[in-house]
């Protein structure tokens, strides 16, 4: 008996194996309810835009219920002002959603050898917050593959960091804050960049 209790005891999991163990998963986790929620906010957006819920439905990959509820809650709530879409904007979420989809296009066209590589995979997955500390890693990131990959990459990209960069050191003395949640306005802000880079319009 006494043997086979040591067996057991020892097949225990310790609260740190469990700990580590659950870690990836609960990230993965926190970051579907965190997707789940941006849907929801981007599609008060797109209402905004007064686009129609089969529109909607189609590109969010959601039934017509669902959407039709969405779409109800945010009609009968009172309107926000548009969204302005211009990439020229200073509040931090916009710029830190630029500088996102900045080191992601290096992260992309450089897969083995960017430096941001390894905290763009971190922010996709969700393993890593936007936080001031974060994004002056980001940050440094970007700068050491701008040196690195400068005779390469197009003048588009330091352009973009220089601006990104400079408006982050001067924050916005703008008193009102503008429409959409922080991470609405990121998740904006990065598609425009990563198109604007690509030549695209949108």
């Amino acid at each position: 008996m006494a043997a086979g209790e040591n067996t057991r005891q020892s097949a225990t999991l310790t609260e740190e194996q469990a700990e580590r163990m659950l870690a990836g998963m609960n990230d993965v986790i926190r970051a579907g309810e965190e997707m789940r929620r941006l849907r929801a906010e981007m599609i008060k957006v797109f209402v905004g835009f007064g686009w129609t819920q089969d529109r909607i439905a189609r590109l969010t990959d959601m039934s017509q219920p669902a959407v039709s509820k969405q779409v109800t809650k945010y009609r009968d709530a009172d309107p926000e002002p548009p969204m302005d879409l211009s990439l020229d904007q200073r509040d931090v979420p916009w710029l830190e959603g630029r500088l996102w989809g900045l080191a992601e296009d290096i992260a992309e066209t450089y897969a083995d050898t960017a430096r941001c590589s390894r905290s763009i995979d971190a922010l996709a997955r969700g393993r890593k917050r936007f936080t001031p500390e974060s994004v002056d890693g980001l940050r440094r990131l970007v700068e050491e593959d701008l040196r690195l990959h400068a005779a390469e990459l197009p003048g588009g990209h330091r352009s973009a960091y220089d601006e990104i960069s400079r408006a982050l050191d001067i924050p916005s003395r703008s008193d009102a804050a503008p429409p959409g949640t922080a991470s609405v306005r990121r998740a904006l802000a990065h598609r425009i960049q990563r198109d604007r880079l690509r030549g695209g319009t949108g």
